[in-house]
């Protein structure tokens, strides 16, 4: 990595939490309101948005999403993919959490949750949907607001960089694959088409515009760079509220007959949120990495690329389904969740660091 990006590097894994991160989990409950509202008061309106479609891909979000992604991707600094050699044995437990555990045990635990504890109290034609939301939430290793997290466990800034470069390259050419597999094992249709179909559009093609971008701001320098993420940064939260706006304003219906639902949902994220993080955080103190490597390691483990998952639901399954509305339930309970993990591993320092 050079001088330049390193410094860029620690800086981006640096930044605190802005006013719409911190308060994300409210700003969603309030997109909940107003979506569900807009759909009971202007169904017309959100139908005809609903209706704007090229194969099958629905323009006024892709472009939302487009505008949610790029900023977060431009963060990412794939030059400092050689600095996993620093710390092989934090980035092998990344890489074992985040691509053999975590799918799997979250395809689990929706099957366990969904299909059998909480099967009658859910609606019956959208089990598997809901499945298939809660496997596309966790196989997607979080790439922006794991820099967050970094930051509020003092993290190590090289690390973190290096893991989520590492695991952003492998998601170009692994996210469709793994999806495939754990949708075949869950015996629902894998719509191959519109599956790569979103890979091109929500990931291959937004990680090049966001290194090109990337690119050209740093040639103005790292002042300018940091001027531009600050300014920029907003549009991703602001493109995420406005997409659930609509989302929600097309699962109102099913929100009102059954606000249950959501609770529901919400019960195997949580579970493989603490599972994965625990288990991240304690293979990095049984192979003898340090603390400020443990803790990126077991958040990035622990959290979502939700961004990614609500556009790939909405693109495989539509605005209506359960899939989508699983995703969204992710994105609800994030940063709260997220924060208490980053405090437990924080107030946890004496005892790991005594191993």
């Amino acid at each position: 990595m050079s001088t330049q990006s390193a410094v860029t590097g620690k800086k981006s894994a640096a930044l605190p939490m802005n006013f719409f991160e911190r308060y994300l989990s409210v700003w969603v409950l309030l997109c909940i309101v107003v979506g569900i509202a807009l759909g009971q008061f202007f169904p017309a309106a959100c139908q005809v948005i609903g209706g704007l479609q090229i194969a099958q891909v629905n323009l006024p979000v892709g472009l939302l999403i487009w505008v949610m992604i790029i900023p977060m991707l431009v963060k990412v600094d794939f030059a400092a993919l050689h600095e996993v050699r620093q710390h092989v044995r934090g980035i092998a437990v990344t890489l074992f959490v985040n691509w053999l555990v975590k799918p799997f045990s979250m395809a689990f635990l929706a099957w366990l949750f969904i299909h059998h504890l909480f099967a009658g109290m859910l609606p019956a034609g959208q089990l598997d949907s809901y499945i298939a939301g809660l496997i596309l939430l966790a196989a997607a290793p979080c790439t922006a607001m794991v820099f967050v997290w970094s930051r509020l466990s003092h993290g190590d800034p090289l690390f973190t960089l290096s893991q989520v470069a590492l695991n952003d390259s492998i998601m170009v050419l692994a996210f469709a694959p793994l999806v495939g597999l754990l949708l075949g094992i869950s015996a629902i249709s894998v719509p191959w088409a519109t599956l790569l179909t979103s890979v091109v559009l929500y990931i291959v093609i937004p990680v090049i515009l966001a290194q090109l971008l990337r690119h050209q701001l740093l040639a103005r320098g790292e002042e300018a760079f940091a001027v531009a993420m600050a300014r920029i940064g907003p549009w991703s939260i602001a493109a995420l509220l406005a997409t659930l706006v609509l989302l929600f304003a097309f699962q109102g219906e099913a929100i009102l007959r059954q606000p249950l639902v959501i609770a529901l949902l919400a019960v195997p994220i949580l579970l493989q949120v603490f599972f994965n993080a625990a288990l991240a955080y304690g293979l990095n103190r049984w192979v003898g990495e340090k603390h400020d490597v443990a803790c990126p390691s077991a958040l990035i483990g622990a959290s979502n690329f939700f961004e990614l998952a609500v556009a790939t639901a909405i693109s495989l399954f539509g605005f209506h389904s359960g899939a989508a509305l699983a995703t969204v339930v992710g994105v609800l309970i994030e940063v709260p969740v997220m924060l208490l993990v980053v405090r437990v591993v924080n107030a946890s320092k004496a005892w790991y660091e005594a191993g």
